[in-house]
């Protein structure tokens, strides 16, 4: 039943009960949490296997290096082959680094600030400011990195299909606007997928800045989670044929495939933001962690190898997300004060709630022994404006402690609706 048609006095018996339940809730000293999107246990030891690889007695590389030693800056040609596919660059555009595909964005950030990008003027803030475009809801690391470097943040509503491209196409006709943050596969938290279309007009449209980049996180780009994968169009091709090819920097990392904390990231794009980023990397480091390289080569020798494994991922991933969606609608369906998003892959949901409801929302679940991501996250500055939106991540707790979190989730959100109508 819609919560809006109740009559005051219903509102004020629910209201009520609510209260009354949500005491008894609050009296199981909960300790739940659907912060941040970590694969669970049982994900991470599907990668056992790796950690067990006997490579002391082998450790030289297919083309005769020994990954014990200096050198090797751009990463193993035979890791970069395996994830050239999935990640749709060329495995000689491709370089693989460190454990942190963030790491990596942090690095072109800063080293646009300080000194520009192929086919800069000069560097971002000297060309009279900089501002980066924002799709909304999105995600809060993105937004951190430009506050923390002074970098303006534009916001672009998201849309089914990817970012509202008639907005973007009208922003970036300001100089100051030097690139988008995406995330185009399953994106974070909404769970879209960019459509042709929309890839087809970033790598198009025209740009007042000519150094404009896009910031392509292409982080769930093999985590999907239904029989047929969302496919996603080629954007370092489409920018190339539109003559622009320079303009997308692609980014990805085995995070969320082998083990989170020391996987292997990745940096793709054209061969001039590849020598680019490697005469960066030259000033201050020696080469990559290229044992670990040589693990995840021998563990995921190829593509195929990659999807198999994902696919026993997806089996981990797919009740949870399915478990979520199931006790949500059963308290929550048809009331009216929530909607959410039931994606094919990646790590989240997002969840909206009545206008003004999301920081109640937390704070109820927060006090219940429910943590959730601050409200108000996937926004710069971590401010929505309609203090509506939640970001959920079901991966980490157990089947029953997602049960537990969801349901007393759906009650806190419940409870601060009725609050809400009740107050007039």
């Amino acid at each position: 039943m819609e919560l809006a048609a109740l009559s005051p006095a219903e509102l004020a018996d629910r209201l009520t009960a609510l209260r009354g339940e949500y005491d008894r809730l609050k009296a199981r000293g909960l300790r739940l949490d659907l912060t941040r999107g970590k694969p669970s246990a049982a994900q991470l030891e599907l990668s056992r296997p790796l950690l067990e690889l006997p490579i002391a007695d082998d450790h030289t590389a297919q083309d005769g290096t020994d990954c014990r030693n200096y050198g090797g800056l751009q990463g193993l040609p035979e890791l970069r082959a395996a994830f050239a596919g999935p990640l749709q660059v060329p495995a000689e555009q491709l370089v693989a680094f460190g454990n942190s595909s963030l790491e990596l964005m942090y690095e072109c950030v800063v080293d646009a600030v300080l000194f520009g990008v192929p086919g800069s003027a000069a560097p971002w803030p000297r060309s009279g400011g900089t501002a980066m475009l924002c799709p909304v809801p999105g995600y809060d690391r993105h937004f951190a990195l430009c506050e923390k470097l002074g970098i303006d943040m534009i916001t672009v509503p998201m849309t089914d299909t990817g970012p509202d491209m008639d907005e973007v196409e009208r922003l970036a006709a300001d100089e100051r606007v030097k690139g988008i943050w995406c995330v185009p596969k399953y994106s974070n938290p909404t769970g879209v997928t960019f459509s042709d279309e929309t890839v087809r007009r970033l790598a198009a449209m025209e740009t007042a800045a000519p150094d404009f980049r896009i910031f392509w996180d292409n982080a769930y780009a093999v985590h999907g989670m239904a029989e047929a994968d969302e496919p996603l169009a080629d954007v370092l091709s489409l920018c190339a044929e539109r003559g622009h090819p320079d303009r997308a920097f692609v980014f990805g990392s085995t995070s969320k495939i082998t083990t989170a904390g020391s996987g292997v990231a990745f940096f793709g794009s054209s061969p001039a933001n590849v020598d680019w980023l490697l005469g960066h990397f030259a000033k201050r480091t020696i080469g990559p962690d290229k044992l670990n390289q040589l693990r995840h080569a021998r563990f995921l020798p190829d593509a195929p190898a990659v999807r198999a494994h994902m696919a026993r991922h997806a089996e981990v991933l797919r009740p949870k997300f399915e478990l979520l969606h199931t006790v949500l609608e059963k308290r929550l369906g048809g009331t009216g004060v929530a909607s959410w998003t039931r994606p094919r892959g990646g790590y989240f949901v997002s969840l909206d709630v009545p206008d003004g409801c999301a920081t109640r929302v937390v704070r109820l679940a927060a006090d219940a022994g429910i943590a959730l991501t601050p409200a108000g996250a996937p926004f710069p500055y971590g401010k929505d404006p309609r203090d509506r939106t939640l970001r959920l991540a079901p991966s980490y707790p157990t089947l029953e402690q997602l049960h537990e979190a969801a349901s007393g989730l759906a009650l806190c959100i419940e409870l601060a609706a009725v609050e809400r109508l009740a107050a007039g």
